[in-house]
């Protein structure tokens, strides 16, 4: 049985080669992608942002865009102004930015949708949402790897709550989204990692706000 040293030392290899390879591509091609969807002269609340690097890199290339954080473990280095919050509800009041971004966070929360709808409250037009699918247990298991790998050494909570393309459609629904634009082209992984970590995986979506549920 490993000891916690060899544990901790092998995360700390898997984040090293994680970061060398995936980390700093992921952060150019999310954003560039995200860009594409953003209104320019957009105030914007980036939920779970990290350490705030993909919305510095949106809010240099895209007109007029300003993009806040909020976070559950804010960071003091952070490239956003970052607002620390309780994972759960957004402390700033309705109607607050023209749209909210969340980036790879939905799958780590056990109840998405009322984050989701927290953000439809304090938002005026939009949510901008790139996650995961899962539609098979194939997919399933690489997601929790990529999970793994990508989170487990910086002590990330993991419940692994991926959703099918049918069970964001009732996300959306139910929080009162529209989808207005959709990219499921996304390169985030060279060749050959792209053959398994690719894939039909990823998405991003910009969902239009209409009300608060639809049938």
């Amino acid at each position: 049985m490993n000891s916690a040293p060899e544990i901790r030392s092998s995360h700390k290899v898997i984040g090293k080669v994680h970061g060398q390879i995936v980390f700093k591509r992921r952060i150019a091609v999310l954003a560039k992608k995200l860009a594409a969807m953003v209104p320019p002269h957009s105030s914007i609340l980036d939920i779970g942002c990290g350490d705030g690097s993909i919305s510095r890199l949106i809010s240099d290339s895209v007109p007029g865009v300003e993009i806040a954080g909020a976070e559950f473990a804010r960071r003091h280095d952070c490239a956003i102004p970052c607002t620390e919050f309780d994972g759960k509800n957004l402390p700033f009041p309705d109607k607050s930015f023209d749209g909210c971004m969340f980036v790879d966070v939905l799958h780590h929360t056990l109840d998405p949708l009322a984050l989701v709808k927290d953000a439809v409250r304090v938002s005026q037009k939009f949510v901008l949402i790139k996650d995961h699918l899962q539609e098979n247990v194939l997919d399933r298991w690489t997601l929790r790897f990529m999970d793994w790998v990508g989170n487990r050494p910086h002590g990330v909570v993991l419940p692994y709550a991926y959703l099918s393309k049918k069970q964001w459609q009732t996300l959306f629904c139910g929080a009162g989204l529209t989808e207005s634009k959709c990219e499921r082209t996304i390169p985030l992984y060279p060749f050959p990692f792209s053959l398994v970590f690719g894939r039909n995986l990823h998405f991003i979506c910009l969902l239009s706000i209409h009300s608060t549920s639809c049938n």
